[in-house]
C-alpha cells in the first residue's frame, strides 16, 4: 500500500471495465472514482481534485479528445492517460496532441497499465524543463511552455519541452529511449514495449519544422538514441 493515497479519476463507458479499473486500482493502494458519462467525467475533472485521470476515447455526450484539451486549458499540470480501442498512429498522435501524458490502447495488460500509472504519477510535478533556453535562435520557455522564433510563437507540451530540455543538458552524448522513459517518463522499467517516445519525437520535430524550417533539430542516431544537432 502506498503511504499516500493518490486519488485517481476513471472517465470509461463500459461499466464493466470502469468498475474493474476502479477495482485494480484500490487494491493496488489507491483512491479511485468513477464516471461513465463524457460531461459527467469532464464536470469531476474540473472541479475535483486528482493526482491523475484516466480518460476513454469514445464516450457519450462529450469525446475524450476533448475533455482531454478543456481540462489542459484548465489544469496545465493535471496528469492525464488515454485508454481506448483507437490504436492507430493517428489517434496516438492525436492523443498527444490534446495533452495526454500517455496513451494506452485496448486490449493492455493490467500489469502494464499499472507500470504507466505508477510511472507518470512519479513524474507529475518533477518537471525538467521549467527553465528558459536559446539554442538555435529558438528561446524555450519552460514556465509559459512557449517556443519563439523570429518574432513566431508556438505551443509546447510540458512533456515536449522536458524532452528538449533533457537533450539539451546532455548534449554531449546521445540519449537512448531508455534513458528517456526513465528520466523523462519516470518508468522503473523502461524496457516496457511502448512507442511514446517515438510520437513525441515526430510531433515535437513538427513543430520545430513550422516554427523555424529548421530540418534537422533532433538528430535520430540509428540503434542508439537522440541528441540535438549541433
Amino acid at each position: 500500500m502506498k503511504n499516500k493515497k493518490a486519488n485517481i479519476l476513471v472517465i470509461e463507458d463500459d461499466m464493466a471495465i470502469c468498475r474493474g479499473l476502479l477495482d485494480v486500482l484500490v487494491f493496488n493502494g489507491y483512491e479511485a472514482e468513477g464516471s461513465f458519462d463524457g460531461k459527467e467525467g469532464f464536470k469531476k475533472g474540473l472541479e475535483g481534485k486528482y493526482d491523475l485521470i484516466m480518460l476513454d476515447v469514445m464516450l457519450p455526450n462529450m469525446d475524450g479528445f476533448t475533455i482531454c484539451r478543456e481540462i489542459r486549458k484548465k489544469k496545465p499540470k493535471q496528469p492525464i492517460i488515454m485508454i481506448t480501442a483507437k490504436g492507430s498512429e493517428d489517434d496516438i498522435i492525436a492523443g498527444f496532441k490534446a495533452g495526454a501524458d500517455d496513451y494506452v490502447p485496448k486490449p493492455f495488460s493490467l500489469r502494464e497499465l499499472m507500470v504507466r500509472v505508477e510511472a507518470i504519477l512519479r513524474r507529475s510535478g518533477k518537471n525538467i524543463g521549467d527553465e528558459q533556453i536559446e539554442y538555435l535562435g529558438i528561446f524555450f520557455d519552460g514556465k509559459t511552455l512557449n517556443a519563439k522564433y523570429q518574432g513566431k510563437i508556438i505551443e509546447m507540451t510540458r512533456r515536449e519541452m522536458d524532452i528538449i530540455f533533457y537533450l539539451y543538458k546532455n548534449n554531449d552524448r546521445i540519449v537512448s529511449k531508455k534513458e528517456l522513459l526513465s528520466s523523462i517518463w519516470g518508468y522503473q522499467n523502461p524496457d516496457i514495449e511502448t512507442r511514446t517516445v517515438d510520437i513525441h519525437m515526430l510531433k515535437l520535430r513538427k513543430k520545430i519544422i513550422d516554427l523555424t524550417n529548421i530540418q534537422s533539430f533532433i538528430a535520430t542516431i540509428r540503434g542508439e538514441g537522440y541528441r540535438l544537432e549541433l
